[in-house]
């Protein structure tokens, strides 16, 4: 019972904090797989709703890009969902779209193009923004 109350208030303090002191996280969506997609939605979701002062990024490149094509996307509708909440954003690597010949009329509505993938995250990273790497096993 004393460590069921100890891990309790060591939740509560650590939600408090987080609450008080929002965060900026940028994942990473380089996997084609549709499950890595899906576990990328429900992370940022869960995120956006318990901590809504922080700011979410999602960047994809290389074999994500189909998580961001309207037409080709399993996660589409999560995804247009998001867009609409402030402190959750979706961009993709423009370079990645020119080697698959995909404009930004492909895109989901809401998903904003970058020049380049890496250096968003770099940059971010540099701003002090936390880092995910999102993979599923």
């Amino acid at each position: 019972m004393k460590t069921f109350i100890t891990m309790a208030m060591v939740l509560f303090m650590t939600l408090s904090y987080a609450q008080e002191n929002p965060v900026k996280i940028v994942f990473d969506v380089t996997s084609s797989d549709p499950a890595t997609h899906k576990s990328t939605m429900r992370h940022v979701k869960m995120m956006s709703q318990a901590y809504p002062e922080s700011e979410f990024e999602v960047v994809g490149y290389s074999g994500s890009l189909d998580m961001f094509l309207a037409k080709k996307s399993s996660v589409r509708e999560d995804m247009e969902a998001l867009i609409n909440n402030k402190n959750v954003s979706f961009k993709v690597c423009a370079a990645t779209m020119k080697r698959h010949n995909s404009s930004k009329d492909d895109l989901v509505k809401g998903v904003e193009p970058v020049p380049d993938g890496i250096m968003e995250i770099i940059t971010k990273q540099q701003q002090g923004w936390g880092y995910i790497k999102e993979a599923h096993n």
